[in-house]
Formats: structure tokens, C-alpha cells, sequence
């Protein structure tokens, strides 16, 4: 996995060779994982989630919580880590939340999360990675 100082790869050609079949359809295809399939969703340990397209920071553990939704829910991020933009596909309206370093697609974010931001950031595992430094 590359950190955010190393180039981001900006062909589709450059993302495939990049990243996994999985992770390529989650951040680059905005697809969506299984609910209670990722590997974060019971993830309880200090340290920040990370872009696995690109290794930017994106949120803190501290404003992880238990959703019950079946992927890793966050009540926080810094506004300058991600992206928003409105998400009509599948018929629904919903806002996509998107990393703000290489605009890889990271889940969705609803207004029914927990005090003090009442946001519920709903993100695929597979678009994480994870540092516990």
C-alpha cells in the first residue's frame, strides 16, 4: 500500500495494476461490499483508517462506533479528508462520500448517526486500510 506523499496513479490502467479486483470495483467502480463481510466492521483497535487506494488518512478511531448497519460506521472526519457529492443510482438518494486525495469511492454518509455530529460515514472495508501508529 503507498502513502499519500507518492503519486497517485491517474490512469485506470495505473489503478488496476494498483490495486486488487475488489478494491478496484469498491474505490474506482463505487461498488459495495456485503454487509458483515469487511474486515473492520468489528475492528476495535487505536490508529486511523486509511485510503486503500492511495493511503491518505481518512478517520479516526476514536469516532468509530457500532452502527449495526454491517460495515465500519464513523460519526466524524475532518472535512478536508473526504469528499461529498449527491448519489441518485439505484434509485435512492443518498451522499457518496469520496477520498479527497485520489476521489476514490469510500461509502455513503446519513444523518442518523450518534451525538455530536448526528453522521453515520457507512464505509466499504475494503476502501481501508489501517495504522496503528
Amino acid at each position: 500500500m503507498s502513502n499519500e506523499a507518492d503519486r497517485v496513479p491517474t490512469s485506470d490502467d495505473e489503478w488496476h495494476e494498483e490495486l486488487s479486483d475488489e478494491e478496484y470495483r469498491i474505490l474506482r467502480e463505487a461498488g459495495t461490499e456485503p454487509p458483515f463481510s469487511g474486515e473492520f466492521v468489528e475492528h476495535k483497535d487505536d490508529g486511523t483508517y486509511v485510503c486503500a487506494g492511495c493511503g491518505a488518512e481518512l478517520f479516526d478511531s476514536e469516532t468509530k462506533f457500532e452502527s449495526g448497519c454491517g460495515w465500519p460506521s464513523f460519526y466524524d472526519v475532518d472535512d478536508d479528508r473526504v469528499e461529498t457529492q449527491p448519489d441518485t443510482s439505484h434509485g435512492m438518494r443518498r451522499t457518496e462520500v469520496l477520498c479527497a486525495n485520489c476521489g476514490g469511492h469510500l461509502g455513503h454518509v446519513f444523518d442518523d448517526g450518534p451525538d455530536p455530529t448526528g453522521k453515520r460515514y457507512c464505509i466499504n472495508s475494503v476502501a481501508l486500510g489501517f495504522d496503528d501508529e
